[in-house]
């Protein structure tokens, strides 16, 4: 493991079990593009669906969790294909769904 100036970053690249400071910086770029991705797809489809400020939250809530939820979770694996970090998401995808599953048991 390599040592590096921002102890949060090498906690984060033991506890993820990574090898450089770099796989965990694009990580967080993997994170930060999906989150920032699914905020604008989020506005986008609330317009298209016509939703405001006047809709219920209940409405909102079911269409995030149906429609948004698993659009982050595809952006993941995209962007995480995209720059090379593929492996990573995939376990901690299945690792979700198994989580998921269990709850539903």
């Amino acid at each position: 493991m390599e040592k590096n100036a921002q102890p949060w970053l090498g906690k984060m690249q033991e506890k993820w079990g990574l090898e450089t400071t770099r796989q965990v910086l694009v990580i967080l770029a993997v994170f930060s593009l999906s989150g920032s991705s699914v905020v604008w797809l989020r506005k986008g489809l609330f317009h298209l669906l016509g939703y405001d400020d006047a809709t219920p939250l209940w409405l909102k809530t079911i269409t995030y969790i149906l429609f948004i939820f698993p659009t982050y979770q595809s952006l993941l694996l995209i962007y995480g294909f995209l720059l090379g970090q593929f492996s990573f998401f995939w376990e901690k995808e299945k690792k979700m769904f198994r989580w998921i599953a269990a709850k539903f048991k």
